[in-house]
């Protein structure tokens, strides 16, 4: 149920410089999902009657992507005036002018955060009857955070910025994790009188504590169990940092779910990728995307399939692919290339070094090795020969190319779309395909060998084939050294 308490504000607004990026920090990917969708989707789960995000930097570009992972979530823009104050007075300006609940304020750069934490600190803060509640860290090095100043009485004084930190405060190990609920009467009261006197010149939100800590207002600190929950993702080193904690999980929330994955430190599974009870995959293997396993498949090893749909019993093996389909009971690879628009029917084969592209296989057809296969349609039980080619593109455009069912093409052929080869017709070895071929019948069109004696003795005197072909035909009589074909005399 929708808490109408609850508005959560994901702050989307950094440059990220540090990212040495021409993409938005937030938009970069962790496990399939921008880092700002994994903060939506646990925004989301709070079930809170409002999300806003608040944006600048890229502004544009932030805000589709957003709008892509969360249709209801409403777009607040940040002016000029820097800092996480100003970003939040965005925010309440977004909200309708009657909500006197609770803000949650979030992190678009800390994807790890989960909804349960979230919320133990709403519990905490609402049974507190508090005016603010910060979620807090413990961490063995604190630099470049904002540091908790507990007073005597071990409550919530204050938090000061690393820029403004004394050096005894500089010491302090507890900082703030960006994280913090707020009673919205006292916020709006106190934000309105947060100035840009500091050494970044920036509207600070962690003045709205002092002042409400000043005024008499409970505020409350609540460390976070894990200090990895609250990690914030500000250059490339804590990205790679979180993917591998994230994967991690993943990998294991699968395990446990019934999915064998023998090497779980070689094996990447992103966020949205979803697997059936008895898959199993092997080493060195990535699932990307909308990827969906059923049961009893085994992908790997070595293999990346991204946007594909793998069928029950299928075998993947040493394989790239990309918006395929692979059917129940479906054999590919090793050394397979799936590009986008290929469908294996149903017990079908696409072996050793073949590439499909927009092809559709049937039930039981093969193409075995050597191959490629693109804008083709193979009918159900047919043999693609090894070395084959559809010719499908005439350097204007793209054209089909059809095989009927229970066909067998031989070795080395090309198809020259576009072109039918019906159904049950045999191909010759090194034919190629210019008509279509009726059904039943054998398409045939090598030429008959030709054998041009002496050729290389003529065309190639001197080299090592000349010297080898002139041994080859020399007479088993000279070789033997009797002229008349008896053996020679030993002594």
């Amino acid at each position: 149920m929708t808490d109408s308490q609850l508005a959560v504000v994901v702050l989307a607004a950094g440059a990220g410089t540090r990212m040495k990026s021409q993409t938005p920090k937030v938009l970069h990917l962790l496990a399939g999902v921008p880092l700002v969708g994994h903060v939506l989707a646990t925004a989301r789960a709070l079930e809170p009657a409002h999300v806003i995000a608040v944006v600048r930097h890229e502004r544009d570009r932030v805000a589709e992507a957003i709008a892509a992972l969360d249709a209801h979530a409403i777009i607040a823009d940040q002016d000029e005036i820097p800092g996480t104050g100003r970003a939040v007075e965005a925010a309440l300006a977004a909200l309708p002018a009657d909500f006197d609940g609770e803000v949650l304020v979030v992190s678009g750069d800390v994807p790890l955060l989960d909804a349960g934490t979230l919320a133990e600190l709403l519990a905490e803060h609402r049974s507190r009857a508090a005016a603010a509640t910060v979620l807090s860290a413990v961490l063995d090095d604190a630099a470049g955070y904002g540091r908790i100043v507990r007073g005597s009485d071990g409550a919530l004084d204050r938090i000061v910025e690393q820029k403004d930190a004394s050096v005894d405060e500089q010491a302090l190990t507890e900082v703030n994790s960006g994280t913090y609920v707020f009673s919205v009467a006292p916020l709006r009261q106190k934000l309105a009188l947060v100035s840009t006197d500091n050494a970044a010149q920036e509207k600070y939100l962690t003045d709205v504590i002092g002042l409400l800590r000043g005024d008499g207002h409970a505020v409350e600190a609540l460390p976070a169990g894990q200090s990895w929950l609250v990690a914030g993702v500000n250059d490339r080193v804590q990205l790679a940092d979180a993917a591998l904690r994230l994967n991690a999980m993943i990998v294991r929330g699968w395990q446990l779910a019934g999915v064998t994955i023998s090497d779980p430190a070689s094996v990447w599974i992103d966020r949205t990728v979803t697997l059936d009870e008895d898959v199993e995959v092997l080493p060195g293997t990535q699932l990307k995307g909308a990827t969906a396993i059923a049961r009893g498949a085994v992908v790997g090893p070595d293999t990346t399939l991204t946007d594909c749909e793998v069928g029950p019993d299928a075998r993947v093996s040493r394989t790239d692919g990309t918006l395929a389909v692979i059917g129940a009971g479906a054999s590919v690879g090793p050394f397979a290339y799936l590009r986008p628009g290929t469908v294996i029917g149903e017990n079908g084969k696409v072996g050793t070094f073949v590439e499909t592209k927009n092809s559709t296989l049937g039930r039981g057809a093969k193409v075995p090795h050597l191959s490629y296969i693109g804008d083709t349609t193979v009918g159900e039980g047919t043999n693609i020969g090894a070395g084959t080619i559809t010719a499908n593109y005439d350097g204007v455009a793209k054209h089909r190319t059809e095989v009927g069912s229970h066909a067998r093409t031989g070795s080395h052929n090309v198809f020259v779309a576009p072109v039918r080869i019906g159904d049950g017709a045999y191909t010759g070895a090194g034919t190629v395909v210019r008509k279509d071929v009726p059904a039943g019948a054998l398409a045939v069109n090598v030429a008959p060998q030709r054998n041009v004696e002496r050729w290389v003795a003529a065309h190639r005197s001197g080299t090592a084939s000349a010297a080898a072909a002139a041994a080859a035909s020399t007479p088993q009589s000279e070789t033997d050294g009797g002229a008349d074909g008896t053996a020679p005399d030993p002594a």
